[in-house]
């Protein structure tokens, strides 16, 4: 998602192929060996497998702007809780009955550092983990006293980047 968001927002068009990875395409796996998404494959033929690699490529004078000891929170122990909270099946060997509590760890700093009508690059960069981990259960992250998350997450799921890259018809070709 936050690829997408990112390759949107500098107007880059790009082709999606939706991908089963249980059954990674041979195409797929010749561009990019490691078989994970998102990959993008430039027009000169440059390789890039990781979402903020893309959005940085895609945004370079505005990656800089970026919050990236938040990204950096946001994409380890916020996604190990997300993952652990969301997925406990997946984790047998692990406790993972702390797992939205190190989220909701998370929420509490996002709730200081966003604004409830943001979309910097940190947003999109950190909100699409947000939403997965609100989803889990809807009722006890409404709940929540963070009210600045709650709007911010709002806003970004109304909003139109979002809404465009989120509907099934879009191809990213325009």
């Amino acid at each position: 998602m936050r690829a997408r968001m990112g390759l949107v927002k500098a107007g880059v068009p790009f082709n999606i192929h939706e991908v089963d990875l249980k059954n990674k395409p041979e195409k797929m796996l010749v561009i990019s060996p490691k078989g994970t998404v998102p990959v993008l494959q430039t027009k000169d033929g440059q390789v890039i497998d990781e979402s903020l690699d893309i959005i940085a490529w895609a945004l370079p004078d505005e990656w800089a702007l970026v919050n990236l000891d938040l990204i950096t929170e946001n994409d380890g122990s916020f996604k190990a809780a997300l993952d652990r909270y969301k997925y406990p099946g997946r984790f047998p060997d692990e406790d993972c009955s702390n797992a939205r509590n190190n989220g909701e760890a998370f929420l509490q700093k996002l709730d200081q550092c966003v604004s409830p009508d943001s979309q910097t690059l940190t947003d999109i960069c950190t909100f699409p983990f947000v939403r997965q981990f609100a989803h889990v259960d809807r009722d006890w992250f409404e709940s929540l006293p963070y009210k600045n998350v709650q709007e911010w997450l709002a806003f970004n799921i109304g909003s139109d980047l979002f809404q465009t890259i989120f509907d099934k018809k879009f191809s990213g070709a325009g």
